[in-house]
């Protein structure tokens, strides 16, 4: 098992050079196609029967400029993804809004490289839940890096999640070709005598015995925490270095994320680490 096929959402904003850079590295180490997409913005509902005519002012004018930009962010992507020695990479130009346009274009590839929402800068086209929105609707594993500081590595040191939900159990299987590279795998379980049934007589044995036959050997930790499974996360994160946390993604409608104390809108949120989450 491994990524063939890695997708980068590539725009103008400051984050984009470190997330192509994330994903490169990637690239690299997995030999994998790279994609860079960037989308004009505009909603691909606007070019399918929406009345509009695009070929006339100042529809055209504008289109012509949204699509100048994102032309001029895949430039930046083929230079820097060239510089950094990717074989074989290509960039495309989707007429759509930020959020599905690339939940549609990750449906082809193994792995999806996104930002975290910065709330300090301004993304034209880019809705305030853009990795929620994606993690949800792509149907495949979402590597999100932070708004915030620089990840010379991603994927040394690993934690997981484990809550033996449907959702982790898909992020722990897209994230085999990584964990097969780190050089520590821990895999968290907290309170699992609340899903006592799923776990089995002992928590997070049965997913380190799957592991193992990937060839990839873990440590299992079990708490039983009274604090916010995301944060219970991040705090793990900064006291033992980790470099990438995997877990499950939850909708906000879940009565599931409910009682895991939202630990899914904390980790979007507050997040210090890249995190690959699945749906």
């Amino acid at each position: 098992m491994s990524y063939k096929t890695i997708l980068v959402h590539v725009d103008a904003s400051r984050r984009a050079s470190e997330r192509i850079r994330i994903a490169a590295q990637i690239a690299l180490a997995e030999n994998a196609h790279l994609i860079g997409t960037a989308m004009t913005g505009l909603s691909r509902f606007v070019f399918e029967g929406s009345g509009f005519d695009l070929n006339v002012a100042p529809w055209s004018v504008h289109l012509n400029g949204m699509r100048e930009r994102a032309n001029s962010a895949l430039e930046a992507f083929e230079r820097q993804a060239r510089a950094m020695g990717v074989p074989s990479l290509e960039s495309r130009l989707v007429d759509d809004e930020a959020a599905a346009g690339i939940s549609v274009q990750a449906r082809y590839c193994d792995l999806l490289v996104i930002g975290q929402t910065d709330v300090g800068e301004t993304t034209p086209g880019m809705r305030p839940d853009f990795p929620e929105y994606v993690v949800i609707n792509s149907a495949r594993p979402v590597l999100i890096v932070p708004a915030a500081g620089h990840f010379e590595y991603v994927g040394q040191r690993v934690l997981v999640a484990w809550n033996a939900s449907l959702e982790a159990t898909r992020a722990v299987a897209g994230a085999i070709p990584l964990l097969r590279r780190a050089q520590q795998v821990d895999v968290a379980v907290f309170r699992s005598s609340a899903e006592a049934g799923a776990h089995g007589a002992q928590p997070g044995a049965d997913i380190a015995l799957y592991l193992a036959r990937h060839d990839i050997q873990v440590e299992v930790l079990q708490e039983d925490t009274e604090t916010d499974v995301g944060h219970a996360l991040l705090l793990a994160a900064s006291d033992w270095s980790y470099d990438l946390i995997v877990m499950g993604g939850y909708g906000h409608s879940r009565l599931h994320e409910i009682l895991l104390g939202g630990a899914t809108r904390t980790m979007l949120e507050a997040m210090t680490v890249p995190v690959l989450m699945s749906h």
